[in-house]
């Protein structure tokens, strides 16, 4: 490795990215690799990690580029293919931050969950979605910690078990019924399937369209200003029913 790389190696981030150390038996082993990545591999997700890393290699000492034996990856990991090396290094692994790294990371994951509860929570009380806004501030006053190396996903229901003595909050799905001329239609039925999940479907002698569409509670706003959007203001919208708490 040369002397431009070895210096480059001395931190433990390379543009963003972090260093994931794995050891055993008196041996450690470190890659370089995008946080993103091992979120996507600890969720299960296909991920080419030639372009995660920086470069195809394992260290044994990333801050100083000591490149792992490849005999000794072969006896630690039965194998010496870097890239399976360092999914297991990745995924079973500890990564190293620094105080700002991990104050950005969980930034960046608290984020990721107030966009996934903001878009499929609502008040069972008055059927209304929550704004981003007051789950964040819930979130404050619960004094929530977030894991910047846990998949937001994975947080989500202990973040709701944290809000629900402050706010009343579910995560539910709505219906509504959706009425459109034929030229709204053409218009609005892409935004339609890629909100939420069209139920019945049904062209009237009149040439208008009707449907049911069953969408994240927390997505009626957007729903309703799409629609509007599209039509200038002439669909015509019926909240149906309510689904129950997941």
């Amino acid at each position: 490795m040369s002397k431009d790389i070895r210096k480059e190696h001395t931190d433990s981030v390379l543009d963003g990215r972090v260093i994931a150390r794995y050891e055993h038996a008196g041996h450690r082993f470190e890659i370089i690799i995008e946080p993103t990545a091992i979120d996507d591999l600890k969720t299960g997700k296909e991920v080419n990690l030639a372009e995660k890393m920086p470069s195809e290699e394992v260290f044994k000492d990333a801050h100083k580029g000591d490149k792992a034996s490849a005999d000794v990856m072969k006896q630690v990991f039965g194998t010496e293919d870097v890239l399976a090396v360092a999914r297991k290094i990745a995924i079973e692994g500890d990564v190293q931050l620094t105080t700002e790294q991990r104050r950005e990371m969980s930034e960046n994951k608290r984020k990721q969950i107030i966009t996934i509860i903001a878009r499929n929570a609502m008040n069972p009380q008055t059927g209304a979605p929550h704004p981003p806004a007051r789950i964040e501030a819930a979130m404050e006053e619960a004094r929530v910690k977030i894991d910047p190396f846990k998949p937001a996903e994975n947080q989500v229901n202990d973040v709701l078990a944290a809000l629900r003595p402050l706010i009343p909050i579910s995560f539910d799905k709505v219906r509504f019924a959706v009425k459109l001329s034929g030229e709204d239609y053409g218009k609005s039925f892409g935004d339609l399937k890629a909100i939420g999940k069209i139920m019945q479907d049904e062209w009237q002698p009149n040439g208008t369209w009707i449907g049911v569409i069953e969408i994240p509670a927390g997505m009626q706003n957007e729903l309703i200003d799409k629609l509007n959007e599209k039509t200038k203001g002439n669909a015509e919208l019926k909240l149906l029913k309510r689904g129950k708490e997941q």
